[in-house]
């Protein structure tokens, strides 16, 4: 998946899908979907990041926390 970010003027690759319901003043942010939906944004790590909603909305974060650990290369004695 190589999408681009969906804010204007970035063009940054997308890192996760933004999707939202207006009647229960809800958002979603979910890892990037396989495919692009013209009802949902894209968007970047940076917009990710400093990503707010309105007043009396919820922000509902769904996306797999990723982490990745570096084995630290260990000499063994003897």
């Amino acid at each position: 998946m190589n999408r681009q970010c969906s804010r204007t003027g970035c063009a940054q690759p997308a890192s996760s899908t933004l999707s939202y319901q207006y009647g229960r003043a809800i958002v979603w942010l979910d890892d990037l979907t396989a495919s692009r939906d013209p009802h949902d944004y894209d968007l970047c790590e940076r917009h990710t990041d400093r990503l707010s909603v309105p007043n009396g909305w919820r922000l509902e974060d769904r996306r797999s926390r990723r982490v990745l650990v570096f084995a630290a290369s260990r000499r063994l004695a003897g």
